[in-house]
């Protein structure tokens, strides 16, 4: 299984940027993504830009692994983490319709 880890980009070149995320400063290609301006934000398969992503999903991203961190940790409070599990489950809007 391979995780998508979200970096910042600090600097472009033509194929690979220098970027900062979770495990430090890392190096980038850009093969799939293209040049991008410093400050977006990429999901990053094994050392590769693989799509753009905004500050909102790179943060639930994030979110996501302290939470998988903490329960290899061996915690049981995810509250932190996830904000959204404390409310009611939602039915998609398609689906509520057709449940009228």
């Amino acid at each position: 299984m391979c995780l998508g880890i979200p970096v910042q980009v600090l600097e472009c070149g033509e194929h690979f940027a220098r970027c900062t995320g979770r495990f430090g400063e890392v190096r980038i290609d850009l093969g799939l993504v293209g040049r991008q301006a410093p400050g977006t934000w990429l999901l990053s398969f094994l050392e590769a830009g693989r799509e753009v992503i905004d500050a909102e999903r790179a943060a639930t991203i994030n979110a996501a692994l302290d939470a998988l961190a903490a329960a290899q940790n061996g915690e049981t409070d995810f509250s932190a983490f996830f904000a959204d599990l404390d409310r009611e489950p939602q039915l998609p809007d398609f689906l509520r319709t057709a449940q009228s």
